[in-house]
């Protein structure tokens, strides 16, 4: 990830989530009675109007990201922590929230968006290491400055917030083996432990979810990522493996309608065991994107309707 060059004309609108900011007087502030806003947040549909206030005085970092995923980033948490206060972390849950998923136009998680002065500003998708996320908020600071926002909040309301919460309970014991053994990139040993969860509490949908996942990185560090679209440009719908590789391909890379599509596409060419083996993958996609995402909706449908 190159240091990007950023401006504060953002590609979404905020406007069905928040109403315009208001005044200083009546908008959370900045340096002084900042001392009232943490550094890190967990922000929902009904306090994010308060988030876009905050934006006109302190820098707002914005991650969306997934629970029955890997959950928000440690990393990102880290450097908010590092930076003291000289920006907000937001955190937003995309199955609690996803009208404000929707508004950033979030086709993966995790997705980070800045807000400076209302506006937001796309950052990244995905996972990157300290010192690449740590040139991203560098460039978001300077991009504030310009605009006159050098707020800060407190850097001891996250410390006494945890003080006053309770601790969030340990992970099942197969789920923090899998999370181990993803750790190590021990994909095979990660599902293992998944479908031994599942084994034990076959309605445990977080276990199904990343069992879905993990199988997909297989998949797709098999099939050679995105060559596999390529392969399966010119292959009839009745090509299961080719579709699906390619489906598996895009499902990664984030194109979710043109996997949905693909794989809808071969459930209507196709009977018998490779229409099963099409509907078994469109379902783990569905696990996999989340039911907060229209698109899964619309599919959904449209395999009811390919099936029935």
């Amino acid at each position: 990830m190159s240091q990007p060059s950023l401006n504060l004309h953002g590609a979404v609108d905020l406007s069905a989530l928040a109403r315009p900011p208001q005044p200083a007087g009546g908008a959370p502030t900045a340096s002084g009675a900042g001392a009232d806003v943490p550094v890190v947040a967990d922000v929902t549909e009904a306090t994010f109007q308060q988030t876009v206030e905050l934006s006109m005085q302190v820098p707002v970092v914005v991650e969306v990201y997934a629970s029955y995923a890997q959950g928000p980033s440690a990393t990102l948490a880290k450097v908010a922590a590092d930076y003291g206060g000289r920006f907000h972390l937001a955190r937003v849950d995309v199955e609690a929230s996803p009208q404000i998923a929707q508004a950033f136009q979030v086709q993966a998680v995790p997705t980070v968006v800045a807000i400076v002065r209302g506006q937001p500003i796309p950052l990244y998708q995905g996972d990157h290491p300290e010192e690449q996320v740590r040139q991203v908020v560098d460039e978001v600071l300077r991009v504030a400055a310009q605009a006159g926002v050098t707020g800060t909040v407190s850097e001891a309301a996250p410390d006494e917030a945890a003080d006053a919460e309770p601790a969030e309970p340990p992970l099942p014991p197969l789920h923090a083996e899998a999370l181990e053994a993803i750790e190590r990139e021990d994909y095979a040993a990660a599902a293992d432990a998944y479908r031994r969860a599942l084994k034990e509490n076959p309605a445990d949908h977080e276990a199904t979810a990343a069992l879905a996942q993990v199988e997909l990185i297989m998949r797709t560090a098999a099939a050679g990522g995105l060559e596999a679209v390529a392969a399966a440009q010119d292959a009839p719908a009745t090509d299961v493996t080719a579709h699906l590789a390619a489906a598996d391909a895009e499902i990664a890379a984030g194109q979710y309608q043109a996997a949905f599509d693909r794989v809808l596409a071969v459930v209507r060419a196709t009977a018998g065991e490779d229409r099963e083996e099409a509907r078994k993958r469109l379902v783990e996609y569905f696990e996999i994107v989340g039911n907060a995402d229209p698109a899964v909706a619309d599919a959904r449908r449209a395999l009811a309707s390919a099936l029935y």
